[in-house]
């Protein structure tokens, strides 16, 4: 009999530990306070984009938007081990938004009309431009129009490449490829004469180790993209710290910083840092 008032006593006291193991063990997104208190924040990244947002091998984040999206969390109250990053492709990412699957989204994500009917935006931090990456020894190209009877290169899905034959090369001959390193591969082996997308875009991959000195970006700003951090629509606690957090990332110079590391190599003229709510038609 007293074994087992003894078992029950046990049991109790264990059944206790366990719940209160289970409620200190949780790990879910701190809410919209801002502090970190020890949990985690998921952020949306792109995970394929060298110079904007990559996982390594070794499964490392690395890019410009996750050097944003890193300081941000610091500044809400978030160490770097508190961060999940999570990939959101650009499809998914104003329903990843609304679902609550991330807290917010850097990634290479433009403001525009249509976006800001589901979700808000702070920032931009960063304005990038369609451009087009030709051969560093081609100096053919002296305008867009250039591009007329040339092979232009875009992967599937992306709307640049059409963009420019609608409105400034009707004659370029489109080649669509299923990704952008294809692209490059086929820039080099002069299979194709021109790559476009976003000039940060494009910066990132020519930084690439394998491909530096063999790339070089035309400068022709063919259009203004604000990249935005995008968040839950009508969260406006969340979206002023976020701003705050952008404006001191701009004014310590962790900013000018993020750019050099990130896009260096391809020595891209990127604009300054724009000033918060200063969306570039």
């Amino acid at each position: 009999m007293q074994l087992r008032k003894v078992t029950a006593a046990s049991a109790a006291v264990l059944a206790l530990a366990l719940t209160a193991t289970a409620c200190g063990s949780d790990n879910k997104d701190s809410g919209s306070n801002g502090s970190g208190g020890g949990k985690k924040i998921t952020i949306g990244i792109k995970i394929d984009q060298p110079g904007i947002g990559l996982k390594t091998p070794d499964g490392k984040y690395t890019g410009f938007d996750v050097d944003v999206a890193t300081y941000v969390a610091k500044e809400l109250g978030y160490d770097a081990k508190d961060i999940v990053f999570k990939e959101t492709k650009s499809a998914d990412r104003e329903t990843a938004i609304e679902r609550g699957d991330v807290k917010f989204i850097a990634a290479s994500y433009s403001i525009n009309d249509e976006r800001q009917q589901k979700v808000d935006f702070a920032g931009p931090y960063l304005l990038a431009h369609q451009d087009i990456l030709v051969r560093a020894d081609d100096n053919s190209f002296k305008s867009p129009e250039d591009l007329n009877n040339k092979k232009l290169c875009s992967v599937a899905g992306s709307t640049s490449a059409q963009n420019v034959h609608d409105k400034l090369a009707p004659k370029a001959d489109l080649q669509e490829f299923g990704g952008y390193s294809e692209c490059l591969t086929g820039l080099e082996n002069k299979v194709v004469d021109a790559l476009t997308t976003d000039d940060s875009i494009l910066a990132g991959f020519a930084s690439q180790q394998q491909f530096q000195g063999k790339f070089k970006l035309a400068g022709f700003k063919m259009s203004n993209e604000n990249y935005g951090i995008g968040l839950k629509k009508g969260d406006a606690d969340l979206k002023k710290k976020i701003n705050d957090a952008l404006t001191k990332m701009v004014s310590d110079g962790s900013w000018d910083k993020a750019v050099k590391d990130n896009f260096g190599p391809a020595n891209y003229k990127n604009e300054p840092a724009p000033k918060i709510g200063n969306i570039v038609k």
